[in-house]
């Protein structure tokens, strides 16, 4: 991998689907900007869920004859494409582009429709900013734009200082809602430094028994947490799942408890980037770093994250 070209570029690939060393330091083809699309230099890579799920069994998003994970990318402008007006070269730029269909973060540069990507506030790092496209559009998607939370509504969000979790209490925050986050009782005071009013250790207490009268309720967790989630809303109220589609609650007995319930997708957006970006920019906003390794330690990362104790978003960073 030290005779590279500038025709290549360096990128980790799974051999084949299964554990973490399955994933190996790889040189390809560098990808060329097509019509509307600009070519990022990626300096930093975030790492989520999808990621080491896909890694594992293969089944989520569609690949190339070389697959290359990552979806969140923060980088630097190194050509565009015809007819792209948003961006020039040299823009700093972060996004969460060709989602799920693969965007190949885990590598030195990628391409994408030049609308995927928002200009990185000037505040936060490639490092912070590869941290926030998946998990922050999951949260603003799932509580602004499906469930509509406004000001004054109440919010119970469970898994809180998980990578969507933490940003979610923020951008609720941010909206003026009251948040009750469930999370292990070492994990509060970073809560609370996020704006948490409520907090529940699950380990200890049966949220169900402690929470009442919630407008919406964000579930990272899935399985039994939905069905357990919907005595806590209100009639009217909203349980956005987010894991899969297993976790949703018997639609017979949301029905009758005249609760909204669903399966949220997250989905390339340039409005919620912009939002996303401009809460960063007010100070509204902020990604915890739970670690940060350079992209040939992809499958350290992958490690880390699946033990899922890790507080905020793991990253990779990739340029040199």
């Amino acid at each position: 991998m030290n005779s590279r070209t500038t025709t290549t570029m360096r990128a980790v690939s799974p051999r084949a689907w299964g554990a973490p060393d399955v994933l190996v330091p790889v040189e390809v083809d560098r990808p060329e900007p097509g019509l509307t699309e600009i070519l990022v230099k990626v300096h930093a890579a975030g790492v989520n869920p999808v990621d080491w799920k896909t890694r594992a069994a293969g089944e989520f998003g569609t690949w190339g004859d070389t697959p290359i994970l990552g979806y969140d990318v923060s980088g630097t402008v190194e050509a565009v494409g015809p007819g792209v007006t948003l961006f020039e070269p040299g823009d700093e730029v972060f996004g969460m582009p060709r989602f799920p269909e693969q965007a190949g973060g885990y590598a030195e540069y990628v391409t994408a429709p030049a609308r995927r990507f928002a200009r990185k506030p000037e505040n936060i790092d490639h490092v912070g900013a590869a941290a926030l496209p998946l998990a922050a559009l999951t949260a603003w998607q799932g509580l602004v734009e499906t469930a509509g939370l406004r000001s004054g509504q109440r919010v119970l969000i469970h898994a809180a200082a998980g990578g969507v979790g933490h940003l979610a209490v923020q951008i609720a925050k941010a909206r003026g809602a009251y948040v009750i986050g469930t999370a292990r009782a070492d994990k509060h005071d970073f809560l609370r430094s996020l704006g948490a009013d409520e907090l529940i250790d699950y380990t200890a207490t049966d949220f169900a028994a402690a929470v009442r009268d919630v407008d919406v309720v964000l579930d990272g967790v899935g399985g039994a947490y939905g069905d357990r989630s919907l005595p806590v809303l209100r009639r009217g109220g909203h349980l956005v799942t987010l894991p899969d589609p297993g976790g949703l609650p018997d639609p017979d007995r949301a029905r009758e408890l005249g609760i909204h319930t669903g399966w949220t997708v997250v989905e390339p957006d340039r409005h919620g980037m912009l939002e996303i970006a401009r809460l960063v920019t007010e100070g509204s906003l902020r990604p915890e770093i739970a670690a940060t390794l350079p992209l040939v330690q992809a499958a350290k990362a992958h490690e880390l994250g699946e033990r899922g104790r890790t507080q905020g978003k793991i990253v990779l960073t990739v340029a040199e």
